[in-house]
């Protein structure tokens, strides 16, 4: 543990600390907010750091004790005393390490979510319905602001393609190791012999991108306008306000409906393009950090089966880390939150390990 690498923190926290409460630095809001967000981030490290420091006086003075004491009595307060601090500087220190890993900046950005239906037919369209249902009831719980994009629906009320946004403090950081390849097994309503079938469907999590993170040219960009369609062909209006846009030098193509304006689904189109194109340069960068990619959870693997949802058994397995939940239908209602939580740990674990 780098004892000087604290201090400067535990500095520059003070030093933050008379900043914000400075009535000049107050009146301009946008140094203010960043200098509250920075200084909230150090906050937690300098206080384990504090307790850190209190734990090993106190084990110092138990450890000078045990040298020294030789009344019986004492000696015995003094050994519990030198065992609970030891135990305790062990475990803030453990806490520091994981506080101290590098912060992945893209853990309070908004997101934009798309599922896709995979093999399975109507099977795996109607799984997919349940994803995107399942993934809207656990923003729901942790009060994120969700909004539909671009929906594509079959007769059957299953989805083939969903994309959707979820905005909130941390979305990403909740929702970033759900990429990948979902599995169901389960009897299908039409299923007249009982047999269980397997079919998939594909999450994607994509990190919003700012407007300053992303520049993209007009003379780029290749827009299609139609009338936006609902399921079974039938039309949601009959203007052409739907919108597809082709970005050219990548291929990348976003399209929206959900909107009856035109320009409404044109900037919706456009936050999808602009996060698809970061997401892109987001790949390529960190492909060129095997190593760290290798280190987490969540590879952005979008081809690897991460999850099998088995109905008859009543089970979600995960199998990055081998989590098994014997709740399948509370899950389906958006408490996944034990399994985040998990994969988040898992994650901190690998980068731990990696880094000593």
């Amino acid at each position: 543990m780098n004892t000087n690498k604290l201090q400067d923190l535990k500095t520059k926290y003070e030093e933050l600390s008379v900043q914000i409460a400075n009535p000049e630095i107050i009146a301009d809001n946008k140094t203010w907010t960043k200098l509250v967000k920075e200084h909230s981030l150090l906050e937690p490290v300098v206080e384990a750091y504090v307790k850190l420091t209190m734990a090993q006086g106190d084990f110092t003075a138990a450890k000078e004790m045990l040298e020294s004491e030789t009344d019986a009595e004492m000696l015995e307060l003094a050994r519990e005393e030198f065992e609970g601090k030891k135990a305790e500087i062990e475990s803030i220190t453990e806490a520091l390490k994981i506080l101290l890993l590098p912060k992945d900046p893209m853990d309070e950005k908004d997101v934009v979510v798309e599922i896709r239906a995979g093999t399975g037919g109507d099977e795996a369209a109607l799984f997919a319905q349940n994803l995107v249902r399942m993934y809207k009831m656990f923003a729901a719980q942790n009060r994120f602001s969700v909004e539909d994009i671009d929906i594509n629906e079959t007769e059957l009320g299953g989805i083939k393609e969903a994309v959707f946004s979820i905005s909130g403090n941390g979305a990403y950081a909740k929702l970033k190791f759900e990429s990948g390849v979902h599995r169901v097994q389960r009897v299908p309503d039409t299923e007249t012999q009982g047999r269980i079938h397997t079919s998939a469907a594909t999450v994607a999590v994509l990190p919003e991108a700012e407007d300053v993170q992303v520049e993209i040219l007009e003379k780029d960009l290749k827009v299609d306008t139609y009338r936006a369609g609902g399921a079974g062909g039938q039309h949601v209006n009959k203007t052409e306000s739907a919108i597809r846009i082709t970005h050219m030098p990548t291929g990348i193509v976003v399209q929206c409906q959900d909107e009856r304006s035109q320009m409404k689904n044109r900037d919706k189109a456009m936050r999808v393009l602009k996060t698809k194109i970061y997401d892109k340069m987001m790949l390529e960068a960190q492909n060129a950090q095997s190593a760290e990619r290798k280190a987490q959870v969540g590879s952005g693997d979008r081809s690897e089966r991460i999850r099998t949802y088995n109905f008859p058994q009543g089970r979600v397995t995960d199998h990055r880390i081998g989590m098994t939940l014997y709740s399948i239908d509370t899950f389906m209602n958006g408490d996944i939150g034990d399994m985040i939580e998990a994969l988040r740990i898992a994650d901190q674990t690998a980068k731990l390990n990696a880094e000593a």
